[in-house]
């Protein structure tokens, strides 16, 4: 029984002394396991008679009551701790400002695009977009681009059903033709979007690119109105001191047809082309409704992609699509 006694002390002593959890599993086991003390003295109750089998059997199970009391306690105020300690580590401060996130921004084509388009918008231009699977009477009759013209073979034009001669739009004049069809003039217009050439990739070709083509109808427009127009852009884009000089070109939608060059002083010319321009074709505007007798225009077409990589000194048109954050971040 003094065996007991001394037993109990000393476990009831080293749970108060455990200081984790894992601590107060090695005494459990120390004590009650399969080869404590305790374990022992139940053991050697087979040598004794009756009365010191029932005494030393209520004195082991007093010892077992005590230790899983005193062991559950201890247990539930260890863990409470460890709790307490582990929300101390990893608490948030919710008071704290969130991490700054990099704003996004548009791809530098979108922001060149909105540059064009708000300098015509400027000049009291409307902005009109149309289908980009478009009818071949859209996208050639109407603009005298006649059915053998080399533009409407398979090899130049992508062909969304050849039977009912719809395509993927080749340039944005369909659009422009679209709108002399519902609207009487006076009539000025911009018309941004994708366009779809069967183009092989390189540094400076796409199969997919970008324009903003406009169009001016109405009483007395002339070519000067023209050139002052497109100076004017050009000016806004690249520099009040830039200058602009057309040549003569064909389009068949435009006559006469001009090639626009702007002065750039550090090409090896001076200077470098950004796009093409003409008087609106008198064909096209009998096909689309307008009397040709009574109004006259412009129109002009500009590649969104050259005049980015013009403007940021960009020398592979690939990088606008290949999606590089370094790149897109960098505008």
């Amino acid at each position: 029984m003094t065996d007991i006694d001394t037993l109990q002390h000393d476990a009831l002593a080293a749970i108060r002394d455990a200081s984790d959890v894992d601590e107060l599993d090695d005494v459990r086991v120390r004590f009650t396991g399969r080869r404590s003390q305790l374990s022992s003295l139940q053991k050697g109750m087979r040598d004794l008679d009756a009365d010191g089998k029932r005494e030393l059997g209520q004195a082991i199970n007093a010892f077992r009551g005590a230790f899983q009391a005193a062991f559950d306690a201890r247990r539930t105020e260890l863990a409470g701790a460890a709790l307490a300690q582990r929300l101390q580590a990893e608490r948030l401060d919710l008071t704290l400002p969130p991490r700054r996130l990099a704003p996004g921004r548009p791809n530098l084509l979108t922001q060149v695009e909105h540059e064009i388009i708000d300098v015509f918008v400027g000049m009291g231009y409307q902005v009109a977009e149309g289908p980009e699977a478009e009818a071949g009477r859209y996208n050639f009759d109407m603009l005298n681009i006649p059915p053998d013209h080399p533009a409407r073979q398979e090899m130049d034009t992508i062909y969304v059903s050849a039977e009912d001669d719809v395509v993927l739009r080749t340039h944005t004049s369909p659009v422009q033709a679209r709108v002399m069809t519902a609207r009487q003039p006076p009539i000025a217009v911009v018309c941004p979007g994708r366009v779809y050439r069967a183009d092989a990739v390189d540094a400076t070709h796409s199969p997919v690119f970008t324009q903003v083509e406009g169009l001016l109808v109405g009483e007395g427009v002339t070519m000067a109105d023209l050139r002052g127009t497109l100076l004017a852009f050009t000016r806004r884009l690249f520099g009040s001191d830039r200058q602009i000089r057309l040549r003569p070109s064909f389009f068949p939608f435009t006559e006469p047809s001009a090639e626009i060059d702007v002065s750039f002083p550090a090409s090896k010319s001076g200077w470098l082309e950004i796009l093409g321009a003409g008087m609106v074709d008198p064909n096209v505007l009998t096909a689309c409704g307008v009397d040709p007798d009574r109004y006259s225009g412009f129109a002009f077409g500009i590649g969104v992609e050259r005049v980015a990589m013009l403007r940021h000194d960009v020398r592979d048109i690939r990088d606008f699509f290949d999606a590089d954050v370094r790149f897109l971040t960098s505008f």
